[in-house]
């Protein structure tokens, strides 16, 4: 039982794309808290990344109640952190020290949180992987929402990590034919080493090729994980009559413009947001948060991760890590942050 404050190390954005380090003092864990020492953290590619560019509109309220501040800066954000259990308070029984687990927590050496909030990882899994949590879940939220059927064809726009467990995960659930659309040509051979049978690159040609490559149906359900806005219209061109979109890309204060005029409606096509905070309601009576996290914990050691990093900075060096995502998107795919010996 812990009984000293720990001074710690947390990243916070003063301004839109501005990150800094900051000091904080950890309070020893209360009853039915625990504290954490954190091993890796991960940068959302997707929604983090709006937040850094101050793309997300103001008045929205913080939805993790380890976030501090808010959307009008400056903001603590973040939610993709493994560790382990440094010490316990009062009550906890179900966690000891140097336990690894998983917390929906933003960039930080060292926090404190109930008891309830980590989850247990895996004994057999490196702990850093574990990062891969919070986007696996939103994964299988995403594969939940998408009324696949034995044996059809899905299409998925962007093969960032999200759009990549996708692809994974729709093969297991009896996808015929993964077809990927992705700008960056070394994210598409990375789909590929991943299992998508076919990769595609968006352009005048893109409706064309994915009609000869499903014998002129058109794809299934599509999967739009791209956070760009005209993909949005690629996906409603390309579906097959009765198709479903599932919009899966938070576009922030990004305008959408559509054309329902045609396809869309002819081919009684559907869309239909998925959003991780929120499961589907038709599954309501057989699932809830936790077994959805429970499901994903038991996948991450089945499913190829390591691949997915494609770099690794130390916390201290958090600021380059953001402006390399920002300002060169196309040669990452999931930045990891790292505390040595807890930061």
């Amino acid at each position: 039982m812990a009984t000293d404050a720990i001074e710690a190390r947390s990243l916070w954005f003063p301004a839109p794309r501005q990150a800094e380090i900051r000091t904080e003092t950890i309070p020893p864990p209360g009853p039915g808290e625990i504290r954490v020492k954190t091993i890796a953290s991960a940068i959302s590619h997707g929604t983090e990344m709006l937040v850094y560019r101050g793309e997300v509109p103001t008045n929205m309220a913080l939805d993790l109640p380890t976030l501090a501040g808010g959307y009008e800066f400056p903001i603590k954000h973040g939610y993709a952190a493994t560790g382990r259990v440094l010490d316990t308070g009062p009550g906890v029984n179900n966690l000891v020290p140097g336990t690894p687990v998983f917390v929906h927590h933003p960039h930080q050496s060292i926090f404190t949180v109930p008891a309830e909030m980590p989850v247990r990882l895996p004994e057999s899994l490196d702990p850093l992987l574990g990062v891969f949590a919070a986007n696996l879940e939103t994964a299988v939220n995403i594969v939940h929402d998408t009324p696949m059927r034995l044996g059809e064809t899905a299409l998925v726009f962007g093969q960032g990590v999200v759009g990549l467990l996708v692809a994974q995960l729709l093969h297991l659930v009896g996808a015929g034919r993964v077809i990927a659309v992705e700008p960056v040509q070394e994210r598409r051979k990375l789909s590929r080493e991943m299992g998508a049978n076919e990769t595609f690159e968006p352009g005048e040609d893109l409706i064309e090729r994915v009609l000869e490559a499903t014998s002129g149906r058109g794809a299934d359900v599509a999967v739009e994980v791209s956070g760009v806005p005209g993909a949005l219209q690629n996906a409603v061109d390309s579906m097959a009559d009765e198709g479903t979109v599932v919009v899966a890309s938070w576009y922030g204060t990004k305008p959408v413009q559509l054309d329902l005029g045609g396809r869309f409606h002819r081919g009684r096509l559907r869309l239909k947001s998925s959003q991780v905070g929120r499961l589907p309601p038709e599954l309501a009576p057989r699932w809830d948060r936790v077994r959805r996290m429970d499901t994903a914990l038991d996948l991450l050691p089945r499913l190829r991760l390591e691949k997915l990093i494609s770099h690794r900075f130390p916390f201290e060096n958090a600021p380059a890590a953001y402006r390399m995502v920002d300002e060169h998107p196309g040669e990452t795919v999931q930045v990891i942050l790292e505390y040595h010996e807890g930061g």
